[in-house]
């Protein structure tokens, strides 16, 4: 399976994007902004692997092979402060306590995983 993750906009409060199955968007996404040393997964395609994020106690994927880089995983959370460098899933953009943000993570996270449900791993296209 291959999924897009597409960029959307970024700035100092993240990188946002949005998750595409066959070019059909299903999930917005935030990576750490630009001023974060570890910034976002850059441009290419990349093969994510079934793995355990610990401190969530759940099941995600993680994105591998990323230069320099390691451990970036998708999970829910809703602002750039929600994440070291991994990637955050959520519904729909918004904002919270006056930040921008991603909101109904705990959904979007679920139709991701639903929509992954078997596979051990997939490949992931990002796109500037």
């Amino acid at each position: 399976m291959l999924l897009t993750l597409k960029r959307l906009g970024q700035g100092t409060e993240g990188t946002f994007g949005a998750l595409l199955d066959s070019d059909i968007p299903f999930a917005v996404t935030l990576e750490p902004g630009v001023q974060r040393l570890s910034g976002a997964i850059p441009p290419g395609i990349y093969q994510c692997r079934k793995t355990m994020y610990h401190a969530g106690q759940y099941m995600t994927y993680e994105v591998c092979d990323v230069p320099n880089r390691t451990r970036i995983l998708f999970h829910k959370g809703n602002i750039a402060a929600d994440t070291m460098g991994c990637v955050l899933i959520g519904e729909e953009f918004g904002t919270l306590n006056g930040k921008p943000a991603i909101l109904a993570s705990g959904r979007g996270f679920a139709e991701f995983m639903n929509k992954l449900e078997g596979q051990g791993e997939f490949w992931l296209e990002v796109k500037a």
